[in-house]
């Protein structure tokens, strides 16, 4: 791995304001910043993300590229659940270990968009379809994650359907506001799309720096409960993002050439969710306990992936 590469992510301004949330929350300093902009915020990246993916999709042919990348990332995020679930089920009961499972096959929207802005500081290039695919990956993790607990577990109620279930993965604010601002973006006519350029390009990264000092702030409120769960969940939180990235980045040369969408497939595969599958588990799996499963993804695995990850998986590509 290139040293240098890791010192650059390392001294990124996003990355450190990520380390000053945590810092301000140990010295006990009164910095927050306000749950409305703190949504306004992540509502403005889903959004920038989603737009800017449907323009350059719009200028892509489809190819049998892209339909082998979309079904290698929902193959993914159908697989990943059931080896994790099978994992952790034993130390951790059937519920949780199901929400876990669903965590981590599912995507997290945040490690996306800083993953494209690694790959920026690089001058490595990825295709829009890239945006589709993390959507898609997003509510067949949810599924499997719930499916393995109804088949495992005669204590979770059976009243809502496979149906309704898969609605609400779809209808999640995170998932509706990437695929229809995707679609958008596609849509537009080019011209008056140009107008708005400034706003979901040019203000993209400091709103960003914003969002991970506000993501730091929560992860480390969150860390003291879920040490509590003991050495298991830690080593489970490290263990399974490294090994979901470095499979899919070795495995997606045979679906695309690209180095960048190779590299987004294996942050994809990598990331966990900490906004929609909670949301579906509140609802789905009201046993599974939030207090161990969200402090992984948000505390351990978003920033393993940001410093140690991705200069890893792209190693593995170059190689």
């Amino acid at each position: 791995m290139n040293q240098q590469l890791l010192l650059d992510n390392l001294t990124n301004p996003a990355l450190l304001f990520f380390a000053l949330g945590i810092l301000a929350v140990k010295l006990k300093s009164d910095l927050e910043i306000p749950s409305t902009t703190s949504k306004f915020i992540s509502l403005y990246l889903l959004f920038s993300i989603g737009f800017k993916g449907g323009q350059e999709l719009s200028h892509s042919e489809f190819s049998t590229e892209i339909l082998l990348t979309i079904l290698f990332a929902i193959l993914a995020a159908i697989l990943i659940p059931v080896y994790v679930f099978l994992i952790s089920k034993r130390k951790l009961g059937v519920e949780n270990a199901g929400a876990i499972a669903a965590s981590y096959g599912s995507v997290s929207a945040v490690t996306f968009v800083t993953a494209l802005n690694f790959l920026e500081t690089l001058n490595i290039k990825s295709d829009g379809h890239m945006v589709a695919v993390m959507a898609l990956m997003e509510a067949p993790a949810i599924i499997v994650g719930v499916l393995l607990i109804r088949s495992s577990s005669q204590k979770v109620a059976h009243n809502q359907s496979l149906k309704s279930l898969f609605v609400h993965s779809l209808t999640n604010s995170s998932v509706l506001l990437i695929l229809g601002s995707l679609i958008i973006g596609y849509l537009a006519n080019e011209k008056a799309a140009e107008g708005i350029k400034p706003f979901t390009n040019d203000l993209f990264k400091g709103f960003l720096v914003v969002f991970l000092l506000d993501m730091g702030i929560n992860s480390a409120r969150k860390l003291e409960d879920f040490f509590k769960h003991g050495w298991f969940v830690t080593l489970l939180a490290v263990i399974v993002p490294l090994i979901n990235g470095c499979v899919a980045a070795y495995l997606s040369q045979f679906v695309t050439s690209s180095e960048g969408n190779r590299f987004i497939l294996a942050i994809l595969a990598a990331s966990a969710s900490y906004i929609a599958v909670p949301a579906a588990m509140k609802i789905s799996v009201p046993n599974a306990n939030p207090s161990i499963y969200v402090p992984m993804t948000l505390a351990i695995t978003f920033p393993l992936n940001i410093t140690l990850g991705m200069p890893i998986y792209l190693a593995i590509i170059e190689l």
